[in-house]
């Protein structure tokens, strides 16, 4: 993860800013719809009907038709929420926090990571809504002039959750937008039709490759980045205060902040895997999302996880160490009650099986790692069952006690969110550049002036 001699094996040796560009602007302009692609935007529309007949069955019968009850208020629409906010979270980090250090492996990443981020904080954000009760007024929860004078409840969690999952998206699609720019710019000088160009030029700005307008973009990009690294770790921080703010006796810990947004990177690098290697391997872009950049993400990964386990840890040794009867039986309940397959298999998850990126050779065997982040992410949203679900269906009172059984629509409004993610990720890469060509040509540059002062100096 250094950055010391990284266009060697961030770039190929022969790279030009030509065949970079080529490379990538040929995926849109000049290579063909497969059929894999065919397929998967027909699945995608087929769960944004699944997602609509779910959202429609809700609206007509209300929020009966899911699976909660009391105790367990919170069912399925939180547990993915806060899963569809930790997925999004790498393509910030990646983004804004490593361009910051100036770790040159997230060029070729940090792209489609970008948008997957978008992608994901739309899913999330129909869950809270639905969740409602009477989404109809959703505009409630924001401060406007209305004449009834009635205000939001700033000391709800839920008004917390509008404002930083909002400011979120908005800073990310800015950042998202500015980095496109240049290379919109290219795609509108490769364009072959005359509608094609004018569409590309119109979100470019008028770019024009000048000296001005570097300065400009760079001072921009830098300072967004400035300002985007923040909403890394407040957002899932004020996503993690949801539940620690309440009296529930597993909810109610000091360490979830930390614990949230390690975890929100942890899946969220998982995810990036999980779309990175395909991508590489349909597209043939071994050569820009090369064995390093995959390297480096598990890296990324395996801290990220071991920080979870950490927090698994303490959190356990804290409930064990204050010896209060309620917070014990919390992890009696977990070990050995009625869900305790759930949480043993999260344990499996995303503890043991991440330990195998200790070693280079599964590092580097994409389906291995394929398979290892698809696991993590299984992992993660088990974990968020975990904490919802079963910190609330045995509470204080005994005699309140209920399981929790999400019905087929929980389900269905669940998968109906992957027709999001996945249509629109298609379309993504069918329409826009999914690699930044302006930071790999960068990277091509730098490589190409060490070899000059390499021959020079000899």
């Amino acid at each position: 993860m250094t950055t010391n001699a990284p266009n060697t094996q961030l770039v190929p040796a022969d790279a030009t800013h030509e065949s970079v560009t080529a490379q990538v602007a040929d995926i849109v302009f000049k290579r063909p719809v497969e059929k894999g692609w065919i397929v998967g935007f027909l699945v995608g529309l087929f769960l944004l009907n699944v997602l609509l007949t779910a959202l429609g069955w809700l609206f007509f019968y209300g929020v009966g038709v899911w699976g909660i009850n009391i105790p367990v208020g919170w069912g399925f629409a939180i547990v993915n929420f806060v899963w569809w906010i930790g997925i999004g979270h790498a393509g910030t980090l990646i983004s804004a926090i490593l361009l910051l250090l100036h770790q040159e492996w997230r060029t070729s990443i940090n792209r489609f990571a970008e948008a997957m981020t978008l992608f994901a904080v739309a899913c999330a954000g129909i869950f809270p809504l639905v969740h409602l009760g009477r989404p109809q007024f959703f505009y409630w929860l924001f401060p406007y002039p209305a004449t009834t004078n009635m205000w939001p409840q700033f000391r709800s969690p839920l008004m917390w959750d509008v404002f930083a999952v909002s400011t979120y998206a908005t800073v990310s699609l800015l950042f998202w937008y500015l980095g496109l720019i240049p290379d919109l710019a290219t795609m509108r000088d490769r364009a072959k039709s005359r509608l094609v160009a004018r569409t590309y030029g119109l979100f470019a700005l008028g770019w024009r490759n000048s000296a001005r307008h570097w300065m400009h973009y760079k001072t921009t990009y830098v300072m967004l980045a400035a300002l985007a690294t923040p909403l890394v770790v407040s957002v899932h921080t004020t996503v993690s205060w949801d539940f620690s703010v309440g009296i529930v006796s597993a909810w109610h810990s000091t360490v979830f902040p930390p614990y949230f947004v390690g975890g929100a990177i942890f899946c969220g690098f998982a995810m990036v895997l999980v779309l990175a290697i395909p991508l590489r391997r349909i597209y043939g872009l071994k050569d820009l999302i090369t064995d390093k950049h995959l390297d480096n993400m598990a890296k990324v990964m395996l801290a990220a996880g071991m920080t979870v386990s950490y927090g698994y840890l303490m959190d356990a040794s804290m409930a064990w160490y204050k010896n209060e009867p309620y917070d014990s039986y919390i992890y009696t309940n977990r070990f050995g009650g009625p869900y305790s397959a759930i949480y043993w298999g999260l344990i499996v998850c995303n503890c043991i099986v991440p330990q195998l990126l200790w070693f280079p050779c599964f590092r580097r065997q994409t389906l291995c790692l394929f398979g290892i982040a698809l696991v993590i992410n299984v992992g993660m949203w088990l974990e968020r069952f975990v904490i919802i679900s079963l910190s609330l269906h045995r509470d204080y009172l005994p005699s309140d006690w209920a399981m929790y059984y999400p019905t087929v629509w929980d389900w269905l409004l669940y998968l109906g969110t992957f027709g999001i993610f996945l249509t629109f990720m298609l379309l993504f890469l069918r329409v826009l550049p999914a690699i930044s060509m302006m930071e790999v040509r960068e990277l091509v540059h730098e490589s190409q002036e060490q070899k000059r002062e390499a021959a020079n100096s000899r």
